[in-house]
């Protein structure tokens, strides 16, 4: 049994050592703002079928279009970067793709042979 374990604590061992890791604060604000859309998303739905139908069925049908938007926009919203997000120049770990997609960008330049 602990030779199972010890093959597991190997293969973890192995996991690179470079994560890409995010701002905390970004990280926290873009999390903050994805649970209260989807907060809003769910009360939406509970308030139209609980409470608004006893009154008006096509306000509640109305909250429910509305509420059917959200979670699109909530996804869109959990995941977009910011401007201080630098992923698209992160080394990627191939160096021979790093080289190339520097040279596509104009970092490493060289000058052109003149006859």
């Amino acid at each position: 049994m602990s030779r199972g374990l010890d093959a597991r604590d190997a293969a973890l061992r192995r996991v690179p050592a470079r994560v890409p890791s995010y701002p905390g604060r970004m990280l926290a604000r873009r999390r903050r703002m994805y649970f209260a859309m989807m907060g809003t998303c769910i009360a939406l739905f509970v308030l139209a079928w609980a409470v608004v139908r006893i009154w008006s069925v096509p306000a509640a049908v109305g909250m429910c279009l509305v509420a059917m938007i959200i979670p699109p926009v909530a996804a869109m919203v959990a995941n977009r970067r910011g401007p201080d997000d630098r992923w698209w120049d992160d080394p990627s770990g191939d160096p021979e793709s790093d080289e190339w997609w520097d040279e596509l960008d104009g970092k490493n330049r060289r000058p052109r042979d003149r006859p």
